[in-house]
């Protein structure tokens, strides 16, 4: 090779390494402009207005706001708040409040709305609302297990919804609350949609619920598929120690519907096919003749029916209150929606307790209130795995029963 080529591949080299030296410096002023641009990045939430700010101007505010916003009123809302810190550990962190935490979850819960709608308010990223909500998700939970549970001595005295009511003293005295099963509805993996629809057409979670005659939870058993059966829901929460089920003693008893069965404890109607029952049954008519209950067994199912209405108005104020439950997030895995309805049950008995006036509540007392009926459990029996129950225990009821519809007809002649 002589000198020119050799000199002309060299210059050919110097050249090319030039060229990669300046790609190489390219791609790293590139880079620095891609972290450049990412640190330089335009805040989403860059309002004056803080969430501390809105929660305390909310609730320093005209009270109509905070139950608009959270369905609570202020002097509720700040003992929940208090009691969730002294008794069930929930901390305030360095940029969020104790109260903003709260108002999280409430405002998601009451309005069912996204973590998007919910920064807006409280001017937090996306993963603040995020921790927050479960956080107290989480601590709502250990206030259920003291809260949804009857009073300690539920075996003992009359209700006053009872012992004060002419319709239902002394037939009823012995009644302790009502049970019943309802639906939500679901967001579940496609994979396992079909075990969870029901005759709904959509996916639903079933819950088994006991309520008392003050409009309080006692027991629920949430997280059961829409497709299970309320007798084989009701059968298992019998056997299994482990749930607490609040059980009736002596000649205690709840009342329940037709899906469950009449035994010693738990008072269903009489059944059959020209037998009404239910409330509604008995308000078609043209006459009053027509609309009247008929015979002992019509009469017993008329009172029973509205006695045992106590569990559907406190479902309907529960499931009016929170919206969250009418449509389940997709973002929301199947455990966390079971834990949101024992949750809101828990802050449904919350107010309730706490509460001296509760417009929701004020409305499900009237007699005029109309709670839907489409989504509580089913009024077919179907007997489910073997029980504690024996024949005698049926044929005690039975027997009850009886009496009680003898009763109706001799004290209110």
């Amino acid at each position: 090779m002589d000198s020119d080529d050799s000199n002309s591949s060299n210059d050919n080299e110097e050249c090319v390494m030039e060229e990669d030296r300046e790609f190489e410096m390219l791609c790293g002023l590139a880079l620095k402009g891609i972290i450049l641009a990412r640190n330089l990045r335009t805040p989403c939430h860059t309002s004056d207005r803080t969430g501390h700010m809105f929660i305390t101007e909310v609730l320093n505010g005209h009270p109509r706001r905070c139950y608009e916003l959270f369905r609570l009123n202020v002097p509720v809302f700040r003992q929940l708040c208090l009691d969730l810190t002294t008794n069930y550990g929930l901390q305030q962190t360095r940029k969020v409040s104790i109260e903003e935490s709260v108002g999280i979850f409430l405002m998601t819960l009451a309005h069912g709305c996204s973590n998007r709608f919910v920064q807006e308010f409280f001017n937090h990223s996306g993963e603040t609302i995020h921790r927050h909500f479960h956080t107290v998700l989480e601590v709502v939970l250990k206030l259920s297990a003291d809260i949804i549970k009857p009073d300690a001595n539920y075996n003992d005295d009359v209700p006053e919804y009872i012992l004060n009511n002419p319709r239902y003293y002394p037939m009823f005295k012995d009644c302790i609350g009502a049970i019943d099963g309802t639906h939500v509805r679901a967001s579940v993996p496609q994979k396992d949609e079909v075990k969870y629809i029901g005759r709904k057409g959509y996916a639903t979670q079933n819950i088994m619920a006991v309520c008392d005659f003050n409009m309080c939870f006692t027991f629920v058993w949430a997280g059961w598929e829409g497709t299970a059966h309320d007798t084989r829901i009701f059968n298992e929460a019998l056997q299994r120690p482990d749930l607490n089920f609040p059980y009736p003693t002596g000649d205690k008893y709840y009342v329940v519907d037709a899906g469950y069965p009449n035994t010693r404890g738990y008072l269903a109607p009489y059944k059959g096919t020209n037998i009404r029952y239910h409330l509604p049954d008995f308000r078609r008519g043209h006459t009053t003749a027509i609309r009247e209950p008929r015979g002992p067994k019509e009469k017993f199912n008329y009172l029973h029916s509205s006695l045992r209405n106590i569990i559907e108005r406190t479902f309907g104020v529960w499931k009016a209150r929170w919206a969250l439950l009418r449509d389940m997030h997709v973002n929301y895995k199947y455990k966390n929606q079971v834990k949101i309805v024992i949750a809101s049950m828990a802050i449904h008995n919350y107010i309730r307790k706490v509460g001296r006036f509760d417009e929701a509540f004020n409305r499900a007392q009237q007699e005029s209130y109309n709670p839907v009926r489409g989504d509580t459990g089913s009024d077919v029996y179907e007997e489910g795995p073997s029980t504690r129950r024996t024949s005698n225990d049926d044929l005690y009821m039975a027997a009850r029963r009886d009496i009680i519809a003898q009763d109706i007809i001799t004290l209110r002649r």
